[in-house]
């Protein structure tokens, strides 16, 4: 078995990238989309946490969370955001010929991969990179041109409050990266 790091810091804030299984275009469904955003309020119900930044891309996402002040504990926050998605989706997406005997074995379907990166945010240069990272990630991908024609994406939301100006990223090349240099975490 493998033995994952976990930069677990209470109150921490962190970046997360999540993937679908097989990297299905899962996300490419309303119904998906609305399954997800229940299972994430669902989720922040019992387990609050703060979505500093989204990107919803059709088979995986990237985001940042704040947590509580006193809780480190982003596992069961995906765990459960995972369980509940699944659970809502899987008679439209779960595959059962995809199934191998490790899934079998740990009770999964086919919809998530089962680990996810997470990488702590370590002071505002690293959150602003990781910040950037996501809402360029539509451009990135070749989903669109230009930032304001992806609808899924916190983007929006910053260009309303003028932190970016609506062109942002279109209007001269633009290249974030990130270094992901952390192990992958288990997750559902």
């Amino acid at each position: 078995m493998s033995d994952y790091r976990r930069a677990y810091v209470s109150g921490g804030t962190y970046f997360f990238t999540v993937v679908t299984y097989r990297r299905q275009h899962l996300f490419q469904h309303e119904m998906a989309r609305l399954a997800l955003n229940r299972a994430i309020a669902k989720t922040q119900q019992n387990y609050p946490f703060t979505i500093e930044a989204w990107v919803l891309l059709p088979e995986h996402l990237h985001c940042i969370w704040t947590l509580p002040d006193g809780d480190h504990d982003f596992s069961i926050r995906w765990n459960l955001i995972k369980s509940l998605f699944s659970k809502s989706v899987k008679s439209s997406f779960h595959r059962a010929d995809w199934m191998s005997d490790s899934k079998q074995k740990h009770r999964e379907t086919t919809i998530w991969q089962r680990r996810f990166w997470e990488h702590q945010i370590r002071d505002e240069e690293d959150y602003n990179n990781h910040f950037d990272y996501i809402h360029y990630n539509p451009v990135k991908h070749g989903w669109v041109k230009e930032l304001k024609n992806w609808p899924y994406s916190t983007f929006h939301n910053y260009v309303k409050n003028e932190f970016y100006p609506a062109h942002w990223g279109c209007e001269t090349p633009l290249f974030v990266e990130i270094e992901l240099g952390e192990s992958w975490n288990g997750g559902n």
